[in-house]
C-alpha cells in the first residue's frame, strides 16, 4: 500500500475517522463498488445497531470534563477480504455505517478499490480543513482584544 505521497498508507485510525464523516452518498456508492468485485464475501458480524453514547467535552476555561448529553451512534462490525472492521457513525444512517466498515476493510486488505477509499478519505480531510479555516476566519473578526492599563 505504498501508493500515497511519501510512500506511506494512511493510518487506520485516521482513515476510520475520515470515513465516519465522509459524505454518505459517496461512501455508500464506493462500498457498493467494493462489494461488486468477486472473490470475497461480506460477513456482517454485528449491527448495524443504533444506540446512544454520552458526549463528553472539556470546558475551555478550567479544563474540566463534563457530559454535554447523549448522541445517536450507529455501529457495525464486518469481515471483508479476511479483514475485520468496525465503524461508528453519529446519527442513524445504517447504510453509511455499513459502507464505512466495508471501505475500511477494503483499504486494510489492499483490495482493488483501496486507492479509491484513500482518495475519498483525503478529499474528506481537505474539505474538513477548509471548513475549519473558513469558520476560524469568520470567528477571527469577532475577537475582542483587551489591553491592561497600569
Amino acid at each position: 500500500m505504498a501508493w500515497l505521497a511519501g510512500g506511506m498508507a494512511m493510518a487506520r485510525e485516521r482513515r476510520c475517522e475520515l470515513l465516519a464523516v465522509a459524505p454518505p452518498a459517496e461512501l455508500v456508492a464506493l462500498a457498493d463498488r467494493c462489494l461488486d468485485y468477486e472473490g470475497a464475501s461480506l460477513d456482517i458480524r454485528s449491527g448495524p445497531t443504533v444506540g446512544t453514547v454520552a458526549l463528553e467535552v472539556r470546558e475551555p476555561v478550567m479544563g474540566e470534563r463534563f457530559i454535554l448529553g447523549d448522541v445517536l451512534l450507529t455501529t457495525v462490525e464486518v469481515e471483508w477480504r479476511g479483514k475485520r472492521s468496525w465503524a461508528g457513525l453519529l446519527g442513524r444512517d445504517r447504510a453509511a455505517a455499513l459502507a464505512a466498515a466495508v471501505c475500511d476493510a477494503e483499504a486494510e486488505a489492499g483490495g482493488p478499490l483501496a486507492r479509491e477509499v484513500e482518495k475519498l478519505c483525503l478529499t474528506t480531510g481537505h474539505a474538513a480543513e477548509e471548513a475549519a479555516c473558513r469558520e476560524e476566519s469568520e470567528l477571527a473578526r469577532t475577537v475582542v482584544q483587551f489591553e491592561e492599563l497600569l
